[in-house]
Order: structure tokens, then sequence, then C-alpha cells
């Protein structure tokens, strides 16, 4: 049967130049199946697994509905994770660029009151979690009189994490006449019963795939006792040769030590685990994303929709408890039609764990056997020489929506009282110059951010040096972030 194509659902010229710039070819299985119901506005309940383009599937329909020049928010997303509520904010901004959708990004250990200032602008879109988003609310930071649109995101990690009561207490406070989307990769209790009592009529779509996990990943799994399992780990990263992994344990204390012995071996890795400083998380999550190095060491903050490219080996050093997460995990390789690998450590005792996982997954996972002395050896001069060399850092996805964008800095803000009306009017008294060539325009305090689209950021920039705006000079440069 023919795919379909995202120019037969109905999707406008300003999205479909982002989908192309981000490489999106043709709509997923989810994607066809949910962008032509909520582009009519149905509440729905989608059951499909991650990875499967999910964040595309709610983002596409509401960039196409949402009304620009509404300054209260129109879209609320609530994600279970801070790295995946940025994620999604970023995948929003890059597919709603041409559109000028504006996203914000809202988590726990960060000061509200920066915050507090970005929900103030014009935002169409904010994604958050469930705890800071109410908290927001509490205090009367956002507006809600004006969603349109709530998307729950990853339900069934909300149920796990404990979170599904917040979550139903901001749909209470929301305005009944909303569309509703809910995404989760199971569908039973309690989530079921929030989608009873609060959404109207859904349609109910299901992907579902051939097998729990993908064809495209090999997974085995290894006996060891626990006190060698660092032995083990050596052994394999050798004979295994991983261009880029995640290693995953149960603990942030397993984490912490396991970081400490690997690096102490040379090895170029890092960590990423709940007790961290919010920064060193999202920094250590961007610079493995850019491939500044070979291993990240993770506990599940990492297993839940986060998209890496090129992740060739997941190694589960802990066997997950609960038998999602090792589908959650795995599933961070072997993406976007590549193949990968899954490697699980199991000690004596643990056999309980993978007996529960391959049930669920309806799959015998292989048991290997420990590579010899030898493979080792031989490996690890191979590693030794591969090591020398500074690795190539990976290419960003939109970095070719990105090209034609030049963010410029206004020195200029609200506090000179310049408005978006004011930065439009000065900018295209620039000749051959338009309006559609102006992107998001972010207003602070002391200065503002603008987005120049259409590779003409040089010109703009080169221009407003011999211009005022609002009747002020001001200096203008291109942007560091």
């Amino acid at each position: 049967m023919e795919k379909i194509k995202f120019e037969e659902l109905g999707i406008s010229e300003e999205v479909l130049k982002s989908l192309s710039k981000l490489g999106f070819e043709n709509p997923s299985d989810v994607q066809s199946m949910v962008i032509p119901v909520a582009l009519q506005d149905k509440d729905i309940i989608v059951k499909a697994q991650t990875g499967s383009g999910k964040t595309a599937a709610f983002a596409i329909p509401f960039c196409e509905k949402i009304e620009l020049e509404e300054r209260k928010p129109q879209v609320l997303v609530l994600a279970p994770t801070r790295e995946l509520a940025l994620q999604v904010k970023q995948d929003i901004t890059d597919i709603g660029r041409f559109k000028r959708i504006r996203a914000v990004a809202i988590f726990g250990k960060q000061p509200m009151n920066g915050q507090k200032i970005e929900l103030k602008q014009r935002v169409h879109v904010i994604v958050g979690t469930p705890g800071r988003t109410f908290d927001h609310i509490e205090r009367g930071n956002i507006d809600l009189s004006g969603i349109k649109y709530l998307v729950i995101d990853e339900a069934d990690e909300m149920l796990n994490m404990g979170f599904i009561d917040q979550v139903e207490s901001i749909i209470r406070l929301l305005p009944k006449s909303r569309v509703t989307m809910l995404f989760s990769a199971t569908i039973e209790g309690k989530i079921e019963k929030l989608c009873n009592k609060h959404m109207i009529d859904p349609v109910k779509i299901e992907v579902t795939p051939k097998s729990i996990t993908t064809d495209d990943v090999e997974q085995i799994y290894y006996e060891v006792e626990y006190n060698k399992k660092s032995d083990l780990l050596k052994k394999i990263i050798y004979t295994e040769l991983p261009e880029s992994s995640i290693i995953f344990c149960n603990t942030k204390e397993t984490v912490n030590g396991l970081i400490q012995d690997m690096k102490d071996q040379g090895h170029s890795c890092d960590a990423l685990h709940g007790g961290m400083e919010q920064k060193d998380r999202l920094s250590a999550m961007e610079r493995f994303k850019r491939g500044e190095f070979r291993f990240l060491v993770a506990t599940d903050v990492a297993a839940r929709g986060i998209s890496v490219d090129g992740i060739s080996h997941v190694i589960n050093y802990d066997v997950p408890r609960e038998k999602e997460s090792y589908v959650h995990r795995i599933g961070r390789t072997g993406r976007a039609g590549n193949k990968g690998k899954s490697i699980t450590f199991i000690t004596p005792t643990e056999y309980k764990y993978l007996d529960m996982v391959q049930d669920y997954i309806d799959f015998r996972i292989p048991r290997g056997d420990i590579p010899s002395k030898e493979k080792v050896e031989e490996g690890k001069k191979i590693y030794e020489d591969k090591i020398k060399f500074k690795p190539k850092l990976k290419i960003n996805k939109n970095a070719q929506l990105n090209k034609e964008i030049t963010k410029i800095h206004i020195n200029a803000g609200k506090k000179k009282k310049i408005r978006a009306l004011d930065i439009v009017g000065t900018i295209i008294s620039i000749e051959d110059i338009t309006a559609e060539d102006i992107g998001i325009i972010d207003i602070q305090e002391g200065f503002s951010y603008v987005d120049i689209l259409h590779g003409k950021g040089y010109f703009v920039l080169e221009a407003l040096k011999d211009k005022t705006i609002k009747g002020k000079k001001v200096r203008v440069q291109r942007a560091s972030k």
C-alpha cells in the first residue's frame, strides 16, 4: 500500500517547509492516523509506543490552528519529565518556526521568577511538568481562559511517577470547550477513568506494532555476579566498540559509582539522574546529543521519549524492575531505520525480572557468552586507537532549519517601552524586507530577540546599524543563544 504524504493531510506551506528542513519525509503511522482527526478538533486517545512520532502528531495540528495574535496561551502540553518537556518544546518550536509559534517549557528546579517573566509575554504553547505547571497556575502566572488544546503526553509514565492526580487538578481548571489529546503506551485503570471523565466522545487510535520491541534492535543478555558487573562492562565495551551508548542503572548511587570508575579508566562519559542540578542535567543531555562523549550513564530519566540520533548500544547495567522500562530503554537505539543493540546484565538472583520482560515482549532474549580474553585484548587495541581522535560531532536535526534563520539581539526591551510592533516597523522599513521575513520576537526587560528568516539575517543586521527603533538608537548584534 502506498504511503500517504504530508501534503495530502491538509497541512500549510509554512509547516510543510519546516518538516522538509527537519528531514521528515512521509508521516509515521501515528501521524497519518492522528493528524486528520486532530485537525477536526476532536478529542483523541492514542495508544502508541515510544518513538512512534507522537510529538509531531499533536504539534502539527495545533500549529495549524493557533491564532498568532492572541496574547493568551492556547495550548497546554503536560509531560512527565523535564528532559521530555524541553524536547517537546523544541520540536514544537521547530515545526511551527515559519508559523511564528512561540513555545515555552516550565519545570521544577529552575527559578520561578524567570519562568514567570517568560509566561507574561505572548506565548502560544506551554509545555510543562504537572507540578511546576500547577504551581504557576496557583500563583496566577498562567491565564488558562484561552486554552483550546490540552495534550497529556506519556500518560502511563505520569501514572508511574504519581502525577495523575496533579494532572486531573489542572484539567478541572481548564475551559470545558477545549480539545483534549492523550498519548500513552498503555490505556488502563486510572488513565481510562481520566479519559472517561474529562473527554467528550474521544476517537480512539491504536498504533499496534508487529511486536512491542523493534526488529532493528538486537537483544542479548549476560549472566554475571553482581561484583563482576564492572569487569564485564569493560569486556563488552572493548568487544562491541560502541559508537554512542546509554548505560542504564536503577539508582543514582549506582550511576555515580559507575561514572567514577569509567572516568578513572579513561572513558569519555557523563552522568544523568534526577539528583543532579538541572543545569548539569541539561548540559549532559545536550553534549551527548552533539556526540561530545561516547557513554551516557543514566537512570530511567533518559529512557522515556528522549530522542538522540545514532545510539548504537543500550546497556542495561541493572535489569529494570518494571517490564515497560525495558522497552523504553532499548527504544533509545535502533531508531529512524538504523540498527542497534541492547545488552542486559542479569545476576543469578534476577531471572524473575528477565522472565517478566520476556513474557511482556513475547520474545526469548538469547544468552551471550562472556567474551574471551583474546577477543577483549584484540578489541582493546582497536578501541584505544579510536579514542585517540576527537569524536565527530553530530549534526543537529534542526541544523538545516536554522541555517536560514538568524537570531538577532537588540539592547532594548520593555524598560524602554519597545513593542513587537515597533521592531517590525523598523525592520520592514529596510528595502526588500517584508513581515514574512520576521519570525518569533521575544521582548525581555532590557533586551529583545528577533528571528530573521529566509537567509536575510546579515542584510538586516547591517541595515539596522543606521536605524532607530521608536526613535531610539539601539545596538544590534547576532545573538549568542
